[in-house]
């Protein structure tokens, strides 16, 4: 339980527990999706740690990354709503944490096919001198879309309705439009009868991607601060590591973060502006679904061994901008 000093203790509850709500749930209710969301799981160990080559200095984007965005998925549903979902949607959310990056990966030569696919407006008029690892970085969600159709039977999905339904939470999970339902359907029908809400399940996973942001997202075993070459990449993973946790209660992100310089708590600021820009888009985009994110505020909790006051970031955001620093947003690939 996270104590707060300033009155305020009606918005700070325990948080919920991940314990694998989802993927328990689905073992019990289909043991056939479990086995194919574990066969792709499998599947994609190699392929997930591929990034390290393309962007050395970037925030993890390995399965390390993916099992964080199935806890905070777990925790952001909750049990309640866990136990109203279907065999079929929590496997596709599942897979989907798993596949949501594995566009940041390519190979060159999958690179050269995929580009080709992927429209980019005027991306290339205004960014004429982007490097093929800049564009892979600013289009991964797509990069993923046009990986997983391509080998889409090297996961055994079981059919084209699961296959678009998987695409579109991982493109939902960064920059695209959740309010465009010819994308994202509230009811997406399944071959089984069953409808997956994909609204619901992109912004789930767009909220869980944005606030996996703690120290352990740049491990030690990953990253070497004496290897980082420039000031705001260091200040960058400085900015991790100054994050001791992030706790998900029903009402709440409590982002726990250790006393730090000047320089690195601003950049937090933004960070907590942004989450929380992200939060109010993601409640809108599902406001009329049949499922809801209970989560309204992103709160900045000083950590001072075990205690400290909440800052209320909800009105910030409404004074200040949301979008944080472009080079905070150009190292972390925009989640």
């Amino acid at each position: 339980m996270v104590r707060s000093d300033t009155g305020n203790d009606r918005m700070l509850h325990d948080g919920i527990s991940g314990q694998f709500l989802l993927e328990k749930r689905l073992k019990e209710l289909d043991p056939g999706l479990h086995q194919c969301f574990t066969d792709t799981v499998f599947a994609l160990q190699e392929i997930l740690f591929r990034f390290r080559r393309i962007f050395p200095e970037f925030t993890d984007h390995s399965a390390l990354h993916s099992i964080n965005v199935i806890d905070f998925c777990n925790r952001l549903i909750g049990p309640d709503q866990t136990a109203r979902l279907d065999a079929d949607s929590i496997y596709v959310l599942l897979t989907a944490c798993y596949l949501h990056d594995v566009g940041m990966g390519i190979s060159m030569e999958q690179y050269r096919e995929f580009t080709e696919q992927i429209p980019k407006g005027d991306y290339i008029q205004t960014h004429p001198d982007a490097s093929a690892a800049e564009i892979i970085r600013d289009f991964h969600q797509e990069f993923s879309a046009c990986f997983i159709r391509k080998y889409v039977r090297l996961f055994d999905i079981p059919s084209p309705e699961h296959a678009f339904a998987i695409v579109q939470v991982c493109r939902g999970h960064r920059r695209t439009d959740l309010f465009d339902r010819s994308q994202f359907p509230e009811r997406w029908m399944l071959p089984d009868g069953n409808q997956i809400c994909l609204p619901y399940l992109a912004a789930v996973i767009r909220l869980a991607d944005e606030i996996d942001v703690a120290a352990d997202r740049n491990p030690a075993l990953l990253y070497d601060m004496e290897s980082l070459s420039t000031e705001s990449e260091i200040a960058f993973h400085k900015r991790h590591r100054a994050v001791r946790d992030v706790v998900v209660t029903k009402d709440a992100f409590l982002v726990n973060v250790l006393p730090c310089e000047p320089e690195i708590q601003t950049m937090i600021e933004n960070m907590i502006r942004k989450m929380q820009k992200t939060l109010d888009t993601c409640r809108a985009a599902v406001d009329s679904c049949p499922f809801e994110i209970t989560q309204r505020r992103v709160l900045l909790i000083p950590d001072q061994g075990g205690g400290g006051s909440w800052r209320d970031t909800a009105a910030d955001s409404r004074r200040k901008s949301p979008e944080g620093n472009d080079e905070e947003s150009r190292l972390a690939g925009e989640s």
